[in-house]
């Protein structure tokens, strides 16, 4: 199994789209995948159709040791299922505060759920707090998601930081993996601009850190879409709501390239602008 962790701290740059819209796209190429709600806001979860309201288990149940991952667990169809959040989510981080070994709790939820997936991808907050840091203990590949946009960078460095000393203290297999480029559009030069410097920033601090040493830099761009911005209020999926948009396009190929990076025995080492 891959357990994926799609993070960034910056909100805005298609970071939940990316989450849901490639996690059905590896379920329409016949994958078993999980998606992981871990934003208070759920907008993965009503991305899907999905709500958790009234009883019903959601992540913050999980977390705070009152409900399984199997309880919680909602199927979307027949290769795809959602783990909701909802607001209550937002107190788990002030009541996992005091909690000795709060970074591992996911990961031990984890190890409970007898189901097995070929894809867990987990949908990160747009911080880098006790949520997102049991994400990235829970897995082992982060995907970035950057907006092309000089802004892009502002912030990435101690995003990195972060993503290291975790790789580095608390899961030694935690691997940057991919970076991918949202919003993109292709007739203005400033988006090629900003791809070559983020590719540079890249090759630039990559040097000995192992921790994205191994990250590619995906070919497909997902390009600035009104599709993809109005599939969530359907509680759909580009590929159900507008299957032959360039998003569902996009969204595709960007999965085939996630399905060829495990088919390589050895992941590229130099990211592909």
């Amino acid at each position: 199994m891959r357990s994926i962790a799609v993070i960034n701290q910056k909100g805005g740059v298609g970071k939940t789209t990316s989450s849901v819209n490639l996690s059905a796209a590896l379920a329409q190429s016949g994958r078993r995948v999980c998606v992981m709600d871990l934003d208070p806001q759920a907008h993965a979860s009503l991305h899907l159709g999905i709500t958790a309201v009234d009883d019903q288990p959601s992540m913050y149940e999980i977390l705070c040791g009152n409900a399984s991952i199997a309880e919680a667990k909602r199927r979307v169809n027949d290769n795809l299922c959602v783990v909701p959040s909802n607001l209550d989510l937002a107190a788990a981080e002030l009541e996992l505060a005091g909690e000795v070994g709060r970074e591992m709790i996911l990961r031990d939820r984890l190890d409970d759920d007898p189901d097995e997936y070929d894809y867990l991808i987990l949908d990160c907050p747009p911080s880098l707090g006790v949520l997102t840091v049991n994400a990235l203990v829970a897995v082992n590949e982060v995907f970035l998601p950057l907006q092309p946009h000089f802004l892009a960078l502002h912030g990435l460095s101690k995003l990195l930081r972060t993503i290291e000393v975790v790789s580095r203290r608390l899961n030694d297999q935690l691997r940057l993996s991919g970076v991918m480029l949202c919003m993109y559009d292709s007739n203005t030069r400033l988006a090629a601009e900003v791809s070559t410097d983020i590719d540079e920033f890249f090759q630039a601090t990559k040097g000995g850190r192992e921790f994205f040493r191994g990250a590619r830099f995906f070919d497909t761009r997902i390009r600035r879409n009104v599709r993809l911005a109005e599939a969530p209020s359907f509680g759909q999926s580009i590929f159900q709501y507008a299957p032959q948009s360039n998003g569902s396009i996009d969204y595709q190929a960007l999965a085939e390239e996630v399905i060829a990076q495990e088919q390589n025995a050895v992941m590229p080492e130099r990211m592909a602008a």
